[in-house]
């Protein structure tokens, strides 16, 4: 039942039959229970599948099965998923959780493209993305179906693959082949996205197969007929118009951006960076217009601002602690027994969170926080893993080091991804003396280190940003294999920022949407009127932690901050909002829309202030407490470790 990726539906040997199949077929499976209140109601099921899955979290075991269906009304196509009641898995996911991922009656204009995944291995899946640039949760096939499912899209709206993915199908376009391409954005399993399309509460049908049929389609045409006919008309691609150009600086970007940020999300040619976001990653804070802090804060009061539903300055005054100096030797000291063991790891990254640590204790201080040592070692212990994990490194690295280049001409991906870090490593953080000047060997130990990871998880391999996070840890540690496998752990819990299918950039990036609802309903709402839901302008902080918005070292300090994990494993989801906060009566002052606002969250890199962020999002994520924890899509990155020490593991196609 599995097909192979480069399947081409358009000349598909079976397309008529999949046709038949697509509308006849699945249409009898829907006779006796809904045709004749469809037909009354002027809609139509062409196609309707049993069984098809969500995963909201990275764990298999954890899904909720539903009925999937395509309806047909006049001329328009809707697409509807409805979870079936009392069947989720696992105990661990909540009714809550089932009405989150529900899908009612969304027409394909609003449909941007679907991407098809069959993996050798595992179960065949789908990713519809929005126009608006957010998506559906992945739909699980487990029975199959998937060809069944496009050739029946393809009867009903113009359905063609795009030239740069043979397995992305976009939807409704009629531009030509350059700005075809522009049109495909992979933003897999994205939380709740139907709350996003339609603000009606969900009413999940009674567990009794029939029942449930009769009220499922009661409540999808209710959805479908509030159209009416009268669908959005949108513009077929919002690139028609625009001129097609690679910007140099982020500050210039503008609608085109919003549609090259699919670059963004696959590997192809660049593992998952678009040319213009290279460019921009590698930007300093010195290339981009310099504003004024004073200009930042300036508000106009031509337009009415709603009040702060949270009284901000207050509440940071109630639960914002003030900073505290950073930890040095001696208090260090006091958190070690004779042995060196942690006496109190709770302790120890609480006051980290409001300090920091001093600069000549990060090596030591860092290997604990990233996970490469456990709070609980001795001195021997650690000082015999360094030597074990010395030796596992070497062996690493090994592989790739004794590659001869007749067989390197033979590995198209090694030489890809080897070619790639190459030109990566050159212009990371050169500005520092740590890297700079030519022939440094602290380039060279970056490069070495990057691309021993891609041979080390080979699956994942390299993309880029992950050079900005090593960059700080070598940095600090100095040493290559101690770097490595702090590098190593790091990616553990930010992985799934670079995983093919983008699941751990979408659900922060719909977490943080979920939290400005949740922490200020004004600003959401603003963002919503100017069609900026899909939070692309937060893209960077999120991807790369800030790493291009403060000095390297307030960086540093910002990030062992986050490695706490105190109040919250995503502090950093917090942050956002804060800044966002803090800059409400701008942004909504001066009616920014999603060009102006992207400009100016780049002109805000080097003018956040960091310990204000900090103390702020603290406050906000105790105001928001449980609240805040359940808006926070399962599986959002950056994941805890298990009991047992290990990582949740990162998976791409197979679950």
């Amino acid at each position: 039942m599995l097909e192979t990726d480069l399947h081409d539906l358009s000349d598909d040997a079976d397309y008529a039959a999949s046709q038949q199949q697509g509308s006849t077929t699945m249409m009898r499976t829907d006779s006796g229970r809904g045709s004749s209140s469809s037909e009354h109601e002027g809609a139509e099921v062409v196609y309707s599948k049993e069984n098809v899955t969500i995963h909201p979290t990275q764990f298999a075991s954890e899904r909720i099965s539903g009925r999937l269906r395509l309806i047909k009304q006049g001329s328009c196509l809707f697409i509807t998923w409805i979870p079936y009641k009392g069947q989720n898995s696992n105990a661990k996911l909540s009714e809550r959780d089932r009405n989150l991922y529900t899908i009612r009656g969304v027409p394909f204009t609003e449909v941007r493209s679907i991407r098809r995944h069959t993996p050798a291995f595992g179960w065949q899946y789908v990713i519809i993305v929005l126009s608006s640039g957010l998506a559906f949760p992945s739909l699980y096939f487990y029975n199959g179906g998937v060809r069944e499912f496009l050739a029946t899209v393809k009867q009903h709206v113009f359905l063609v693959r795009s030239e740069e993915d043979a397995n992305t199908f976009l939807v409704n376009d009629f531009q030509n082949p350059l700005q075809r391409t522009l049109s495909s954005l992979e933003l897999p399993r994205s939380g709740s996205i139907a709350s996003a399309v339609s603000s009606a509460s969900v009413d999940v049908s009674p567990s009794n197969s029939e029942r449930r049929a009769g009220e499922d389609s009661h409540d999808e045409r209710s959805r479908i007929s509030r159209y009416g006919g009268k669908q959005r008309h949108k513009a077929q691609d919002p690139a028609r118009d625009l001129p097609i150009q690679i910007l140099e600086k982020f500050s210039l970007v503008t609608k085109f951006a919003r549609e090259t940020t699919s670059q963004l999300f696959r590997e192809n040619h660049n593992n998952g960076f678009s040319v213009a976001e290279m460019r921009i990653q590698n930007q300093s804070s010195l290339d981009s217009p310099q504003t004024s802090s004073n200009d930042l804060e300036k508000v106009t009061d031509d337009s009415p601002v709603v009040q702060d539903p949270i009284q901000f300055d207050k509440l940071t005054l109630v639960w914002g602690k003030p900073r505290q100096p950073p930890l040095g030797s001696e208090e260090w000291a006091t958190f070690l027994d004779a042995e060196g063991r942690v006496l109190d790891s709770t302790s120890l990254r609480k006051r980290i969170f409001y300090g920091g640590v001093e600069h000549n204790l990060r090596k030591e201080v860092w290997a604990f926080l990233l996970g490469f040592h456990a709070y609980n070692s001795t001195y021997a212990e650690r000082e015999y893993l360094q030597s074990i994990k010395r030796s596992e490194y070497l062996t690493i690295k090994n592989q790739w080091q004794s590659i001869s280049p007749e067989q390197a001409k033979r590995f198209t991906k090694f030489k890809e991804r080897k070619g790639l870090i190459e030109k990566d490593v050159v212009r990371t953080d050169r500005s520092l003396s740590f890297f700079d000047g030519d022939e440094n060997p602290n380039v060279k130990l970056l490069h070495d280190i990057l691309l021993t990871y891609s041979f080390y998880n080979f699956d994942l391999g390299y993309c880029q940003g992950m050079s900005d996070f090593l960059s700080p840890i070598l940095f600090v540690m100095g040493d290559e294999s101690e770097s490595f496998w702090c590098f190593v752990a790091l990616m553990e819990r930010l992985g799934p920022n670079f995983n093919r299918d983008q699941t751990g950039m979408h659900c922060q990036l719909f977490a943080i949407s979920k939290l400005v609802e949740l922490l200020d309903t004004p600003l959401h709402n603003y963002f919503s009127q100017h069609d900026c839901l899909n939070y692309f302008f937060c893209f960077r902080w999120v991807l790369i932690q800030f790493k291009r918005e403060f000095a390297y070292e307030k960086v540093m300090h910002l990030w062992e901050v986050l490695w706490t994990h105190y109040p919250s494993e995503h502090l950093h989801l917090y942050i956002c909002v804060a800044v966002l906060k803090r800059y409400r009566n701008k942004i909504m002052g001066e009616q920014m829309d999603f060009d102006t606002l992207l400009k100016f969250i780049n002109e805000l890199s080097g003018h956040i202030d960091l310990d204000a962020a900090i103390r702020d999002a603290e406050a906000l994520c105790v105001c928001a407490g449980e609240n805040g924890a359940a808006n926070i899509p399962p599986g959002t990155p950056p994941s805890l470790p298990l009991d047992d020490g290990s990582y949740y593991i990162q998976q791409d196609e197979v679950l």
